[in-house]
């Protein structure tokens, strides 16, 4: 049997990678456990009555809860969440702080996709006067979101960022809010809704953890095999060839 030389240079590159290839996986697995959490909260609170705007203030877990709120739109700070894609066609989400009146809490309310084709024309919306009775569901995003440079504070309304942080804006306003957004369902003051409930699926954090697998393993089986198939290196010179004295 052939001894098993595989050399120190590939030893350390194994060890050096491999435990990244797993760990890897097991996030994406993780990551694939998290969000079926999440879609089986959805589908069961879908199915509850609408809670009062009290109820939230209660500390539990308010993920995907549907609330009833009667209040009014702050039209003054309306927030614009860039880079959002239907059909292939750039926009923005609206988001606008509302009043509860029962609570006198206030509230982040995404009243849905608009178009934005053309960025040197202004994205057009409306918001209603009066007191609206609306339905909405709280939306807990399953992770921070990305951003290679942060969105500016302050600056003329609307503003327009790349990621929602309800607590900033309340802290920016100086009113008393709740910590995340609430997306709206179909009604008087809402747009285009078709939110995914979850930007990836479980299965796509399934398929990624076969590769990252699927890396280790490979990255393992080479090792072995070139450490039982070494060859040793014939030594280079020239060769002196003796001849009759």
């Amino acid at each position: 049997m052939r001894p098993f030389r595989p050399g120190w240079i590939p030893t350390l590159v194994v060890l050096a990678l491999l435990p990244g290839l797993v760990a890897l996986g097991c996030w994406q697995l993780g990551r694939a456990d998290e969000k079926r959490a999440l879609l089986a909260t959805y589908a069961e609170r879908r199915l509850d009555t609408p809670v009062a705007t009290r109820q939230l203030q209660q500390g539990q877990d308010n993920a995907y809860r549907r609330v009833h709120l009667y209040g009014r739109l702050d039209a003054a700070h309306s927030l614009l969440l860039d880079n959002r894609m239907r059909d292939g066609q750039a926009g923005v989400e609206l988001l606008q702080p509302f009043q509860d009146q029962a609570s006198g809490l206030w509230l982040l309310v995404n009243r849905g996709w608009l178009p934005w084709p053309d960025r040197r024309v202004p994205v057009s919306f409306a918001t209603p006067d009066q007191p609206l009775a609306l339905e909405a569901t709280v939306y807990v995003a399953p992770g921070s979101t990305f951003q290679l440079h942060p969105d500016p504070v302050g600056g003329q309304w609307p503003h327009l960022l790349t990621a929602i942080d309800a607590r900033q804006l309340w802290q920016q306003l100086g009113r008393d809010g709740f910590d995340h957004e609430l997306r709206l369902e179909p009604g008087p003051a809402s747009y285009r809704l078709d939110w995914p409930v979850v930007a990836m699926g479980p299965e796509k954090h399934q398929g990624y953890a076969v590769q990252w697998f699927a890396l280790a393993t490979a990255l393992v089986l080479l090792y072995l095999y070139f450490g039982w198939h070494h060859k040793k290196e014939k030594p280079h010179g020239r060769r002196h060839c003796a001849g009759p004295a």
